[in-house]
């Protein structure tokens, strides 16, 4: 097995970002991206998923959070995905629920190359100072980069921050089973390869 470590760097005229991942991590991560928010939602994943995470960068808030907050799933996913490697003797598929007060929020995963996203979140308005419908354009990303099948649904939910940091809570948890190793030989799919 590889040391399934991983960083990328993403350079565009509208981003800066460096995600640097370990997953046989123990949560430790240093976010900064410019957007407090968002921060505090990629140390949710990397806590609750139990990776380490070394996230730094910045981008054209002046203009919108969306180029940040997209291009922050473009670049976990692929620096997951690249820790991940073949992804040989994974557990491939996860689910976890994630209570934070009145809100109820669950995450279904599959790490078997097949992007696809069903996004069931009820999140209008700013929380902080990002316009929380962006936050779909993040895991429209991830699901992509990170070459994975994810559902994310929220169940129950009133408070803005509540729904969106619980289905970042329920993220990470999923990811922990999905990319835990368990020691079966080969790809964790009945065709012999994935995607």
């Amino acid at each position: 097995m590889s040391s399934r470590t991983a960083e990328v760097v993403r350079k565009s005229k509208e981003t800066q970002l460096t995600a640097r991942v370990a997953l046989e991590g123990r949560g430790r991560v240093k976010v900064a991206t410019g957007l407090a928010f968002l921060d505090h939602m990629l140390e949710q994943v990397a806590r609750y998923g139990s990776f380490d995470l070394t996230f730094r960068g910045a981008g054209d808030v002046h203009v919108d959070t969306h180029h940040l907050v997209e291009d922050a799933g473009i670049v976990l996913g692929q620096a997951l995905s690249r820790a991940l490697g073949d992804r040989a003797g994974i557990a491939r598929f996860a689910s976890a629920y994630a209570p934070l007060d009145e809100t109820l929020a669950r995450v279904v995963i599959d790490l078997g190359k097949r992007p696809f996203i069903s996004y069931n979140v009820p999140l209008r308005g700013r929380i902080g100072t990002l316009e929380s419908e962006v936050l779909e354009e993040f895991w429209k990303a991830l699901s992509i980069h990170l070459g994975a099948t994810i559902h994310v649904d929220v169940i129950r939910g009133r408070n803005r921050h509540h729904i969106a940091e619980a289905t970042f809570k329920a993220l990470g948890l999923a990811l922990r089973q999905a990319m835990a190793v368990e020691g079966v030989a080969g790809v964790p799919s009945s065709k012999g390869l994935l995607g």
